[in-house]
């Protein structure tokens, strides 16, 4: 691949990312100076769109692929199972995000001159990278949990001549002794926004968090306004990032809640279908809101087999779950319960209320927290809201 090559794939990606709004006029002399690939590792694990899976691509073996994918919108993983293991795990644990993502959230955290951020998970450092081009390095401190992950972000922000503050640290802790800052940006999920972020900001300054419940694995960027009284906003959108470590999903599996199948659960019926219940997707409005309405339950949606998708619901504080099971050209779909919370109703429940509801989207979703840690949900306004 030539060098011709390459600036064609990193300007066709800009091009893409203007045309479609998640990249702002402000930030494309940041996105042109500051190219993703500087701070990619020679072995990846890209998201192959087609696929629907990771594939290996390793830098020195074919270095066209590798610029290909670190050119492209897909979000790319360089770290598996917290480094127990070298090639492709169970869990993805570091990455660097699609650069639609970046550059939307870069959008919502509203950077002026003078401004100082704080930035949770340093990952690549690529982020970082991008915010010290816009502010000077001076003012971006960034946090990373894993000290292998933020030596290497260290050594490829000092070649690149964008090496700031890079701490080695729990990211749920801020820096208090950098505080107060004017924005706090997060590159990890979250389930609960630390009170420590919420001192550590200025009042009027803002935090910009992937956010959601233990539902599903997917987030929404809030957009949260700190005051005195803690801090509240919208959601912007749909995304998934992995989990802050210490808020990851307490679940502890399958067998552990249905050792003995569904023998002896309660058994019903409901007129509710596949696609009510799951839209288009995890990312579908109605998964989220759901997430809202129905506290520590976790969904996994089986893969469709022959006509028939099991969906399963759990409960998180006790042993409680339900299944529906949905079968093509089938009115209505089996249902079992079992445990003291019946999770099928409270979920057909907030189904329910989300269509009456004029099925809102994100946009119409939004989440207050107190500087003591209480976090409310709302629809349209905080004055229509709900305890999580």
């Amino acid at each position: 691949m030539t060098f011709t090559d390459v600036e064609e794939g990193r300007s066709a990606l800009g091009r893409s990312l203007l045309e479609r709004k998640d990249l702002s006029s402000d930030w494309v002399p940041s996105f042109a100076a500051v190219p993703r690939a500087a701070f990619l590792p020679d072995v990846m694990w890209p998201y192959d769109m087609d696929t629907g899976g990771t594939v290996a691509v390793d830098r020195r073996v074919d270095p066209a692929v590798w610029e290909g994918y670190a050119d492209a919108d897909v979000p790319v993983v360089t770290q598996w199972d917290d480094r127990a293991s070298d090639g492709p795990g169970h869990v993805a644990t570091s990455s660097a995000s699609m650069p639609s993502v970046v550059f939307r959230m870069l959008r919502d955290l509203d950077v002026q001159p003078g401004h100082r951020v704080l930035e949770i998970g340093t990952g690549t450092g690529w982020n970082a990278a991008l915010l010290a081009h816009r502010l000077g390095r001076d003012n971006v401190v960034s946090i990373e949990i894993d000290a292998t992950v933020a030596d290497a972000a260290r050594r490829r922000l000092g070649a690149f001549g964008s090496l700031g503050l890079v701490l080695t640290r729990d990211g749920a802790l801020g820096d208090p002794g950098g505080a107060p800052y004017d924005r706090v940006i997060a590159t990890a999920g979250l389930r609960r926004i630390p009170a420590a972020w919420l001192e550590q900001t200025r009042p009027d300054g803002l935090i910009v968090a992937p956010w959601g419940t233990h539902y599903s694995n997917a987030d929404a960027v809030a957009r949260l306004t700190v005051t005195k009284s803690g801090a509240g906003g919208p959601f912007t959108g749909p995304v998934e990032f992995m989990k802050l470590r210490a808020q990851r999903l307490p679940f502890t599996g399958h067998q552990g809640h249905v050792p003995d199948g569904v023998a002896g659960a309660d058994r019903s019926r409901t007129t509710v279908t596949e696609a009510e219940l799951l839209g288009s997707g995890r990312f579908d409005a109605r998964t989220f809101a759901i997430g809202l309405l129905v506290r520590d339950c976790h969904q996994q949606v089986a893969p469709k087999r022959e006509g028939t998708r099991p969906v399963w619901f759990y409960g998180l504080t006790d042993r409680s779950w339900a299944c529906v099971v949905f079968r093509d050209e089938r009115p209505e779909a089996v249902v079992h319960q079992c445990g003291p919370r019946r999770l099928w109703d409270e979920v057909s429940l907030a189904l329910r209320w989300w269509q009456d509801a004029d099925e809102p989207g994100y946009e119409r979703l939004g989440l207050t927290v107190t500087p003591h840690g209480t976090h409310r949900a709302w629809l349209d306004t905080p004055d229509h809201s709900w305890p999580l």
